[in-house]
C-alpha cells in the first residue's frame, strides 16, 4: 500500500512546523512539489529549506509536477474550479502511479491548515472516485494564515461569547462584518464598506521576512492597503493576504 501525508506547514515561517510535522516528513520517501511557475519561485523555495531543516536523513526525492492553472475567464466561477480540480487530480493520480512505488510514502506540503480553503483532500477523494485506490493518506494540521494573522496583531478572533465567520472575499457582505476573517480576495472586497464603522487588520506574507501588517479604522487605512498590496504584487509576482474585519462596539450608550 503507498501512503501520502498531507502536512500543513504554516503560513510562512519554519518554525509553525510541529513535531507532528516534522515526525511525518521523516517518514517520507518521495516529496511531491507542484510548481507553478517562476512566479511562485519563493513557494517552492520555502518547502525545499523546510525540509533541509527538518528531515534528519535526506534519503527522499523530490518530484515537481506543473500545477494546472485555473481557467478565471469561465463565466461559472463553480465550473472554471471543477475543471480545475479535474485537471489537478490528472496530475495526483500520475505521480501517484508513477512516481510511488507501492510501500513508499509521498508528502504534499501545504500553506497553512490542509482543511481550510485548500483543495488537496478534495482533489484526493477525487483521484479515488476516477479508480486509483491504491493508496492511504494522512492528514497533519498546521498554522493557518488566519491563527498567524491574530497572533502578528496581537487580537483575539472572536469577541466575548462572539461567533466568527471565516469566508472568502466574494462571498463578503455587509451583514459579515461585526467578526469576519476574509481569505481569498483578489480584488479588495473590503473597499465597499468603507463606509461601515469597521476596523480591519489586514496580513500578507505572514511568517515571512516579506511580510507586510496594517490596521485601524478602514476608512482610514483602506486605500494604504490597496496601494501596499499592488505594489508587493507587483514586485514579487504573487501575493498571499488575509485580513479581520471586526464592527466596532458603540460605547455612546
Amino acid at each position: 500500500m503507498k501512503t501520502l501525508f498531507l502536512i500543513g506547514i504554516g503560513a510562512g515561517d519554519p518554525e509553525h512546523i510541529t513535531v507532528q510535522a516534522i515526525n511525518a516528513l521523516n517518514r517520507v520517501s518521495v516529496l511531491f512539489v507542484l510548481d507553478k511557475g517562476h512566479v511562485t519561485e519563493d513557494l517552492v523555495r520555502l518547502r525545499l529549506q523546510i525540509c533541509e531543516r527538518y528531515i534528519r536523513k535526506p534519503n527522499y526525492r523530490v518530484v515537481q509536477a506543473c500545477d494546472p492553472v485555473r481557467d478565471s475567464a469561465k463565466a461559472s466561477y463553480t465550473q472554471g474550479v471543477e475543471d480545475w480540480h479535474e485537471q489537478r487530480a490528472e496530475v495526483f493520480t500520475r505521480l501517484i502511479d508513477d512516481e510511488l512505488a507501492d510501500g513508499e510514502s509521498g508528502a504534499f506540503l501545504l500553506w497553512g491548515e490542509p482543511g481550510l480553503y485548500d483543495s488537496t483532500l478534495r482533489i484526493l477523494e477525487r483521484v479515488r472516485a476516477n479508480g486509483c485506490s491504491d493508496f492511504d493518506y494522512h492528514v497533519i494540521p498546521g498554522i493557518s494564515s488566519v491563527q498567524a494573522l491574530a497572533a502578528r496583531h496581537r487580537i483575539p478572533l472572536n469577541g466575548i461569547g462572539q461567533p466568527i465567520r471565516i469566508t472568502t472575499g466574494r462571498r463578503l457582505v455587509a451583514e459579515d462584518l461585526d467578526n469576519v476573517v476574509v481569505m481569498l480576495d483578489a480584488h479588495c472586497a473590503f473597499q465597499a464598506f468603507v463606509q461601515e464603522n469597521v476596523d480591519i487588520y489586514w496580513g500578507a506574507y505572514l511568517g515571512t521576512e516579506d511580510e507586510i501588517l496594517i490596521s485601524g479604522k478602514l476608512a482610514d487605512v483602506c486605500d494604504r492597503i490597496k496601494l501596499t498590496r499592488e505594489g508587493a504584487r507587483s514586485r514579487k509576482g504573487w501575493i498571499m493576504d488575509t485580513y479581520l474585519l471586526r464592527r466596532r462596539i458603540d460605547t455612546s450608550h
